[in-house]
């Protein structure tokens, strides 16, 4: 089968995203039933989910998951791995035969933790150490793909349409307070198992309905700070981009938003000095980041999601709210069929971002689409 790259095929994909904002678990039928109801915008080239809280007992672990072409591959990422890992389990993800699903690899999942002395050495932290493993494996070890890899989360994607994915994967079965779902009809590239929706790094993972035409100038702006984009897919280089945004330059999560939504210039110039000077500098070093193109996408990183659409809006994105519970999601009739009478339904700007976070202790309770301020 041709992979990424080298066909390219018109676009449509559906996007979900729930959050308990209370951290209250719940199962996987919901996703799946937001995400069923807007089968025709893909075509069963992919389609796949990503939950989080899934994994209460080993929380403390990555779970890496993995699809391997063949024995050899499994047997050469395995000896990398317990070389520089404590494996507390490893195990097939449990799957059920199902009619649409054809053509499955071999797919595992690993809880583990860096051995001390290994990440001693490397002189890296256990987020960083991680990410050199999964570029290893994902770049050098022929038939074998680390497609999730977070902590107390999981990703679960295959070549089919979305609720065929969910019901092989059992996914009635998982409880989490946060869910993401995709529906694929790919742009250029073909259907195969690591192309579906969500990627993910970490605790970062996105779905995502558009095209980026930056995806070159994004890629290489990437590799600059040590990401190896193995895809050539423009979705791989989102979720890289947040996690540099998030994690490594510790961004807030509104700036970030500003970054890769970025005003225009002609509204930069109507800003009062204050602004001005914070998205003239935003512009300038992070010109690169900007994902340019038609674009709405969701963006879980552990803590809840951002929801955001390109500048101009070229696709489309809706949001809601119920009490602690909020829904996005690419069409209203795919949050009415989990949520028949929501509080609010609304249709966020080009640009604006909808974010969706955890309540914590003592916390006062935010629920935003911010405008950033200097």
């Amino acid at each position: 089968m041709l992979k990424e790259g080298y066909v390219r095929i018109p676009s449509g994909c559906a996007i979900s995203g729930i959050i308990d904002r209370t951290g209250r678990l719940f199962s996987g039928q919901s996703i799946t039933d937001s995400i069923a109801t807007m089968h025709d915008r893909s075509n069963g080239l992919g389609g796949g989910f990503a939950a989080y809280g899934i994994y209460p007992d080993f929380k403390d672990y990555f779970a890496f998951h993995m699809f391997y072409d063949d024995l050899i591959a499994k047997q050469e990422t395995e000896n990398i791995l317990k070389a520089d890992y404590v494996v507390a389990l490893e195990e097939k993800i449990p799957t059920r035969k199902t009619a649409h699903i054809k053509n499955a690899p071999l797919i595992y999942r690993y809880f583990a933790i860096p051995k001390p002395e290994k990440l001693k050495l490397s002189e890296l932290d256990e987020n960083e150490f991680t990410i050199k493993f999964v570029f290893n494996i994902n770049s050098n070890i022929r038939g074998a793909y680390v497609f999730s890899s977070g902590k107390n989360m999981g990703v679960f994607k295959a070549v089919g349409y979305p609720e065929d994915v969910a019901n092989f994967y059992k996914l009635e079965s998982y409880k989490g307070y946060m869910w993401l779902a995709h529906g694929r009809f790919p742009t250029n590239t073909p259907g195969w198992w690591g192309g579906a929706h969500p990627f993910n790094l970490l605790n970062i993972s996105v779905v995502h309905n558009g095209e980026l035409s930056s995806y070159d100038t994004n890629r290489k702006y990437l590799e600059e700070f040590g990401y190896i984009c193995t895809l050539q897919t423009d979705t791989e280089v989102a979720a890289y981009i947040f996690d540099l945004l998030l994690r490594k330059h510790g961004l807030p999560i509104e700036l970030a938003c500003k970054v890769v939504a970025s005003p225009l210039w002609k509204q930069v110039e109507r800003m009062s000095p204050k602004e001005k000077f914070l998205y003239t500098n935003l512009k300038v070093i992070y010109g690169r980041a900007l994902l340019n193109g038609p674009f709405s996408m969701i963006i879980a990183y552990g803590d809840g999601f951002i929801a955001i659409n390109d500048r101009i809006k070229l696709r489309p994105l809706t949001a809601a709210k119920k009490g602690d519970m909020i829904y996005v999601a690419s069409e209203e009739s795919a949050i009415r069929q989990i949520c028949k009478n929501p509080e609010s339904v609304w249709i966020p700007r080009g640009g604006e971002p909808v974010i969706a976070e955890l309540i914590r202790d003592n916390e006062k309770e935010m629920y935003s689409t911010k405008e950033v301020t200097a």
